[in-house]
């Protein structure tokens, strides 16, 4: 049963003839872990898809979100405890058997990019248990909820594909890092491993880094420079 809302006088007529989606944020948190690309799921505490792993996410509330990006770092909040830093929307997804709950239900995506340890998530609001999970293995797990792992596989395909074009991925690395920890970085990513010469090539042919005068990493190996986005 469809509960029945009151429909405010200052709504135009014609918005109250046409009944509005049920509409969802869905969050693609993407991290580095272990040396490989990894999504934030969530285990669902019920219905639909109860005990199903997911990406952590809501339902938009017209009385607590300003707009959407506000209803994602709400949701992230809820959900997770925590605010997300370098939120990008991802993608909308709707249609009319998407989600139990409704005749007609939208999901609008976030991605999120940062180090596994810039944020200390716990499992909130009607979530069981959260983990990471290779994006690999998230895209091939059929028993995801809804059809998350679509929506995994297009955040991981995008972020892909900024690598692709030299938009380094500054979310997961520190203000200050050396070229070998941005090759690394960019190879956990892609999956695959990068030639160092052609990469240096091109990064110094579009200048977008700048060295830190005097600021060296050292370690087991000789000193590295550090360097920083131009």
């Amino acid at each position: 049963m469809i509960e029945t809302l009151a429909v405010s006088s200052d709504i135009p007529a014609t918005a109250q003839l046409h009944p509005m989606p049920f509409t969802r944020i869905e969050l693609a948190i993407l991290s580095i872990v272990d040396g490989r690309l990894a999504v934030l799921l969530g285990k669902r505490a019920g219905a639909p898809h109860k005990g199903k792993w997911a990406l952590p996410g809501g339902v938009l509330r017209i009385d607590l979100d300003r707009d959407l990006e506000g209803a994602a770092q709400r949701i992230a909040g809820e959900r997770l405890g925590v605010t997300l830093p370098y939120l990008r929307q991802l993608q909308a997804v709707g249609g009319k058997s998407r989600d139990s709950r409704a005749p007609w239900a939208l999901s609008i995506a976030y991605r999120a990019l940062l180090p596994s340890d810039a944020i200390d998530p716990k499992a909130g609001k009607r979530l069981e248990a959260i983990r990471w999970c290779a994006v690999d293995e998230a895209i091939a797990d059929s028993k995801l909820a809804f059809d998350h792992a679509d929506l995994i596989r297009s955040a991981m395909e995008a972020t892909r594909a900024e690598i692709e074009r030299l938009e380094l991925p500054f979310g997961f690395l520190p203000e200050a890092f050396t070229l070998g920890e941005l090759q690394s970085c960019c190879e956990a990513i892609l999956g695959r491993r990068l030639d160092k010469s052609s990469f240096r090539r091109r990064l110094d042919e579009r200048e977008l880094l700048e060295p830190v005068a005097g600021e060296m990493r050292t370690g087991a190996f000789r000193p590295a420079q550090l360097y920083r986005r131009r």
